[in-house]
């Protein structure tokens, strides 16, 4: 009995790795995930190379159009839900791997600690560190026990989209970075014995010790802030398109949310990092004070800090309608746009920043006149020829009346574009 129960301990441990799909199982949501993109890239292949169409719809191209996209908007809204579950997952098991980084960050401290006082002994100043980096360590802790279905300690620097914010990163490693030296400096003030001593650790606190990297730390903070406030402003206004993300992702804080390296991002966090740790190791070599900052480098984070907010400013857009024609076959005749006709809308930002999949590209709508017209799927291999960025081709639909009629587009972040005239024929 006890082989037998000890072999089915080992197969159940066994059944959570490789294709387990078992629900309420990291694993078991990453493999169904992982199983219905596959599955969804095998069928739009399929259908590109115009397989697996029922005979009812083979003979019509609109009908086989019509039908192709509603198999994918479907597999696609299924793949959706299956990328979400996984990032759910993904974002609970986040906050026991940044308590891990954590209290790793405090062992190489303390092994630095270490390795640097042989020869000259151990100091004060060592203990002080120490002591103040497990009682940051013991916050994070707690603070990622609270949040831990928010991603643990990542948690406030996750935005709305569900992705990285740069700006609240970079602010957040100010913040723990000076948190961390005032601890340090009161962990020193606590075990000085002689009046001496004190006196120096108090006026190594003064705001004029360390107005560089006070400095630096007000405008970084109010750069979170005002970022938060620009973007919720221009999403409103429809100047910018937002989609959410399924989970945060590191290169969130290099890239935009279509994925792309911009270099206002790249360059606020490259020199926010490279200024913190000179910070970090004048608090090094001064550890009776708070980090003198040069005002050299702190005016470098400064300008760094502007021309982030500035790329902020001037990103995104409002989608917009150059001009509509009517779509045609080679060797079809000219004529002008009649009910059941195709026509291409040309234009730009059709297709909001990280709004490629197929599940938000189904989302996407056109209005001609009072009918509103879903934009078909149409597959290619490795893609989608419509919709596109800049072209979006659908039917007139037979309810629309003849005459002068108004087109407008609506993306997959609800942004509608401005609207355009067209002449419908009998």
């Amino acid at each position: 009995m006890a082989v037998q129960e000890a072999r089915g301990a080992v197969g159940a441990a066994g059944a959570h790795t490789g294709g387990c799909t078992c629900e309420g199982c990291p694993h078991g949501v990453r493999e169904r995930h992982r199983r219905a993109v596959a599955e969804f890239l095998l069928k739009r292949d399929e259908f590109a190379a115009h397989k697996g169409l029922p005979a009812a719809v083979a003979h019509s191209a609109s009908a086989s159009r019509q039908w192709v996209s509603e198999e994918l908007a479907q597999q696609a809204w299924h793949v959706a839900e299956r990328s979400r579950a996984e990032g759910q997952a993904w974002l609970e098991r986040l906050w026991r791997r940044t308590t891990a980084l954590v209290w790793a960050a405090v062992a190489l401290l303390l092994l630095g600690q270490v390795l640097t006082s042989i020869g000259v002994g151990w100091t004060a100043a060592r203990t002080a560190g120490i002591a103040a980096a497990l009682v940051a360590a013991g916050a994070l802790t707690a603070a990622s026990w609270f949040h831990r279905a928010r991603g643990g300690a990542l948690a406030p620097v996750i935005g709305e989209d569900n992705r990285l914010s740069t700006s609240r990163a970079v602010a957040a490693a100010w913040v723990l970075f000076l948190a961390y030296a005032v601890l340090f400096l009161v962990g020193r003030l606590a075990v000085a014995s002689a009046p001496g001593d004190r006196d120096a650790l108090i006026s190594g606190l003064a705001l004029a010790r360390g107005a560089g990297v006070v400095t630096v730390l007000a405008v970084v903070c109010g750069i979170a802030v005002l970022v938060r406030r620009v973007v919720g402003l221009r999403v409103s206004a429809q100047r910018l398109q937002k989609v959410r993300a399924d989970r945060p992702r590191v290169a969130d804080l290099l890239t935009d949310d279509a994925g792309r390296g911009t270099f206002a991002d790249i360059q606020y966090v490259v020199i926010s990092a490279v200024v913190l740790v000179f910070a970090a190791v004048r608090l090094a070599r001064r550890p009776d004070q708070l980090p003198d900052l040069p005002w050299g480098p702190a005016v470098v984070v400064l300008i760094s800090a502007a021309t982030y907010l500035a790329g902020k400013y001037a990103e995104g857009g409002r989608p917009v309608i150059l001009s509509v024609v009517r779509a045609r076959e080679a060797g079809d005749l000219d004529g002008p746009i009649r009910t059941g006709d195709d026509v291409e809308i040309r234009g730009a930002g059709f297709v909001p920043p990280g709004a490629d999949g197929a599940d938000r590209l189904s989302r996407m709508a056109v209005r001609i006149g009072p009918v509103h017209v879903h934009v078909p799927l149409v597959p290619v291999t490795g893609g989608f020829r419509n919709p596109t960025d800049s072209v979006l081709t659908v039917p007139v639909p037979a309810d629309v009346e003849p005459g002068r009629v108004e087109v407008q587009v609506v993306t997959a972040a609800g942004v509608e574009t401005n609207r355009y005239a067209i002449d419908v024929t009998e």
